[in-house]
């Protein structure tokens, strides 16, 4: 599958800002299933100053400095890249997930594939033990891994309602959690924490989900905007499959990968810092096209 993607980020400042430094990860990534055919990231006011670099786990970043004074900053996105994904192995016929997790614990890799760095608390995702209990509820004994994670996943999306008013960026793990409400960050977040919790690797993906649903189907949530999910490590032969608890589906064509992390924090699509006072707001309109 092509598609063409472009997703547009407007902040209003109600006050002038003379200054601003911004990381954007926005640019979509090769591998994964994926590559990426021509892509460009446009910023608005120009910027005095821009590098285009690769951070640890490989996604694309690109670092700007604003000196010109504004009142908006307009950033925008467009490339087209190309999706095709293996079939993901029957879950039944996957390791058990004990073995799985002493085989991640053993691994003395440190590439930036290696499951070693995703087997840890992060910085958005803590040890939360009301959530590591919810999921070792799927993880009998000698369970295969992706038969159980595929379980856990069903279960978030059945037991917890997409609000995107119920929660924020800075809402904490156990706090989404406990009211049950949130969005696709969140969601991948509890899964993350109950997998990691369990001693399995599981990483955060931000990218986007295709808009256009097939006939007779219902429009998938988070599909307007940026869309998360998570990875786990199902052992050296299987290696990283997508799980995507907001829609239950395992991750194949439909999904499209802009960058992969611990969690939020390593993945932000901008962040930085600026001078100014005043309050903001912002405005972002997301486009997934396929196009053949």
């Amino acid at each position: 599958m092509i598609y063409d993607v472009r997703h547009v980020t407007t902040y209003g400042y109600s006050r002038q800002v003379p200054f601003a430094r911004c990381i954007m990860r926005l640019l979509p990534r090769d591998g994964s299933g994926q590559s990426v055919q021509k892509s460009e990231l446009s910023v608005m006011p120009r910027p005095a100053e821009r590098s285009d670099a690769a951070c640890f786990f490989g996604n694309r970043m690109t670092t700007v400095t604003i000196t010109k004074p504004h009142r908006e900053l307009k950033v925008e996105m467009r490339a087209r890249l190309s999706v095709e994904r293996s079939a993901p192995p029957h879950p039944g016929l996957t390791r058990g997930w004990e073995e799985v997790a002493a085989l991640a614990l053993a691994s003395d890799s440190l590439a930036p594939a290696s499951p070693t760095h995703h087997i840890y608390p992060s910085r958005l995702v803590p040890e939360v033990g009301a959530v590591v209990a919810y999921a070792r509820t799927s993880f009998g004994k000698g369970r295969p891994v992706l038969e159980a994670a595929s379980e856990l996943m069903a279960r978030i999306r059945h037991d917890f309602t997409y609000d995107p008013a119920a929660t924020e960026v800075s809402t904490p793990l156990a706090e989404a959690f406990a009211q049950r409400h949130g969005v696709c960050q969140d969601f991948a977040h509890i899964m993350i924490a109950g997998l990691r919790g369990l001693g399995l690797p599981a990483a955060y993906v931000s990218g986007y989900i295709r808009t256009i649903p097939p006939p007779g189907q219902k429009r998938l949530e988070g599909a307007d905007a940026s869309h998360a999910w998570a990875l786990l490590w199902c052992g050296p032969e299987t290696g990283w499959v997508g799980l995507d608890p907001t829609n239950d589906l395992i991750v194949a064509d439909d999904h499209i990968v802009t960058a992969i992390g611990r969690d939020y924090a390593d993945v932000a699509p901008l962040d930085g810092v600026l001078i100014g006072p005043g309050s903001q707001k912002i405005g972002v309109a997301v486009d997934v096209i396929p196009v053949g």
